[in-house]
């Protein structure tokens, strides 16, 4: 057995609300790393509307340590500007590598600054935090990790302190991100409002106070008929030539970057008339990956913090400010809200045959970045 099997055996939990019970969590075994990844001044980037960009690079690192692993199964979080993993020690050295050459990538041909580190779960514990992990299902294709205890921010704080960096690739190394694109369009508030959502435990450090309220925060978003998933059923609009084609062409390996541009536009503009016309080639069928890319669609997680992007009308967002706002002038959370008019979905394909694809959801306007901004500005 393969130390990252221990990911596989934990049991997937379906119903999303029940994301704050503790048995659902189990702790990483003695040995295993934290890999955590954010793009430097990313307010920068989103002021200067790089919002694709941004989400290209977080998901890049998803993409390049999969891709490394030969599609083995281990756990991980997309952030918006950045993302977090668990990587069994056997695994390390080539977590290392991807993490190396997706740094050089994104520097090199998204002109943006990924940092990066990898640490030691046991220096998590030493420093009295843990990290444990459960599996959330939203479909029966694919799972989710969620982290709790602490560990992968304090594991966020060290990197941003300079404490165990990987360092850069040389210059023109490119990882493997076979399977990363962002074809779809913008996805409109269909509610009125698309809504990033970030909620982290308050000064009071009370877990019983923080756990309800953010079931109460789950509960008031699953049960209002004006919040909602902010992928439509029918699927993101599509268009040719898709949005993201550059940063799909940059992804890509082999040759110079015009050819690259020109092969991807060719092969977008096959994919795009054969989902456009729901022209079935041989084992793929349109109308089902759409169905599965909707239903595996990543909108809300928990990663020590509750992170959702909710389409909902803007009364509902207000309600869920103000109890936001008394919950921490108890102490109870800190948290970051932003409203935006449209959310974005990029996409990890590595098989378009297969029904396990990745569909990572942010706001179009700074999602995630923006409202971790307004976090860091709450008092602590």
């Amino acid at each position: 057995m393969h130390p990252s099997d221990f990911y596989a055996a934990i049991p997937v939990f379906r119903r999303f609300g029940r994301l704050m019970d503790p048995t659902l969590y189990a702790p990483l075994p003695e040995g295993w790393l934290i890999g955590v990844a954010d793009i430097v001044e990313s307010t920068k980037a989103i002021a200067e509307q790089r919002y694709k960009a941004v989400n290209m690079a977080g998901a890049a690192v998803i993409a390049a340590v999969t891709n490394a692993l030969a599609g083995r199964d281990f756990p991980f979080v997309f952030g918006g500007d950045g993302a977090s993993f668990a990587i069994a020690p056997e695994d390390a050295d080539l977590a290392r590598e991807a993490l190396a050459a997706t740094a050089t990538w994104v520097r090199d041909e998204l002109g943006l600054a990924l940092r990066v580190a990898l640490v030691p779960v046991d220096r998590v514990r030493d420093a009295g935090r843990d990290v444990r992990v459960a599996r959330f299902g939203p479909s029966p294709h694919v799972a989710y990790a969620m982290f709790s205890g602490g560990g992968l921010g304090w594991a966020e704080a060290a990197m941003k302190r300079g404490e165990f960096a990987v360092v850069p690739a040389p210059s023109g190394t490119q990882p493997d991100l076979s399977g990363l694109s962002c074809r779809f369009s913008e996805i409109p508030a269909a509610r009125g409002v698309i809504l990033s959502v970030l909620i982290v435990p308050g000064r009071d450090g009370d877990p019983a106070a923080f756990r309800k309220l953010i079931e109460q925060v789950v509960a008031l978003a699953e049960r209002s008929p004006d919040a909602g998933r902010p992928v439509p059923a029918e699927g993101p609009a599509l268009r040719w030539p898709s949005a993201g084609l550059e940063y799909e062409a940059r992804a890509r390996r082999g040759g110079p970057l015009p050819l690259r541009r020109m092969i991807v536009l060719m092969w977008t503009l096959w994919a795009y008339l054969i989902l456009r016309f729901g022209i079935r080639v041989g084992g793929f069928v349109p109308r089902v990956y759409i169905g599965q890319a909707v239903a595996n669609s990543d909108f809300r997680k928990f990663d020590d913090g509750l992170r959702m992007v909710l389409d909902c009308s803007p009364e509902l967002a207000d309600a869920l400010e103000q109890r936001l706002v008394t919950a921490a002038t108890a102490g109870t959370v800190r948290y970051g809200l932003h409203r935006q008019d449209a959310a974005m979905m990029t996409c990890f394909t590595p098989s378009a045959l297969r029904a396990d694809h990745l569909h990572f959801i942010d706001g179009a306007r700074g999602g995630y970045a923006v409202a971790a901004t307004a976090l860091k500005a709450s008092p602590m």
